[in-house]
């Protein structure tokens, strides 16, 4: 299917500034585009919201940045739903014009666009991976529900660069319960770290 276009417009969510609560820039600020759509309708999504793009208001990539401007952020994360719906060209351009240090989170499963300072990729089971991620990913996140999962995080750990940092998260409704399994393997596996997802430990967005 074809990426869509942003010519009209890009149908956000919702944007806020807060901390980023996973993986490798966990406590850092940073302001948050939420982009409406997504196809791979994980069970254990938590923003399930953002599935339809349906409702949503569009935004062009000079409103954006003026909302990340004027929140006096220097990073922003586009994250989703998936945010590679989209053709996010025009509004990197935009951002990183004005200083903007752009991090993307995405499951990888739609043609990369945009022009990116740090790309977390988070593959999710039987959704393809695209070749261009395992190649440009920073970060590698794999959330982990059952013991069963370890073993497609280390699938995927396999396909990225040495240099890719990789963590194990906990899916948050199982995570008291399997938290200390991925501790012990972290332990024993010493390429992977923890991520927690800080922001709901300390109730921010």
């Amino acid at each position: 299917m074809k990426k869509k276009s942003a010519g009209s417009g890009i149908p956000v969510v919702e944007c806020f500034y807060s901390l980023q609560g996973e993986g490798f820039h966990e406590g850092w600020p940073a302001f948050f585009i939420r982009l409406a759509g997504c196809r791979n309708a994980c069970p254990f999504c938590d923003t399930k919201e953002s599935w339809s793009e349906d409702g949503y208001p569009c935004f062009s990539p000079e409103e954006l940045m003026r909302q990340v401007l004027d929140a006096g952020a220097v990073a922003c994360v586009l994250t989703g739903g998936e945010p590679m719906l989209h053709d996010l060209t025009g509004l990197c351009r935009c951002l990183k014009a004005s200083g903007i240090e752009l991090w993307l989170e995405t499951s990888g499963s739609e043609p990369l666009t945009g022009q990116w300072d740090w790309v977390c990729l988070s593959p999710k089971k039987g959704i393809p991976v695209r070749p261009e991620y395992y190649i440009r990913a920073n970060e590698l996140k794999v959330v982990v529900g059952k013991e069963e999962d370890l073993a497609f995080a280390e699938a995927e750990a396999a396909k990225v660069g040495t240099g890719c940092l990789c963590y194990l998260q906990s899916e948050w409704s199982v995570s008291a319960k399997k938290m200390p399994m991925i501790i012990d393997y972290v332990l024993r596996h010493p390429r992977w770290k923890v991520s927690v997802q800080m922001h709901k430990f300390l109730n921010v967005r």
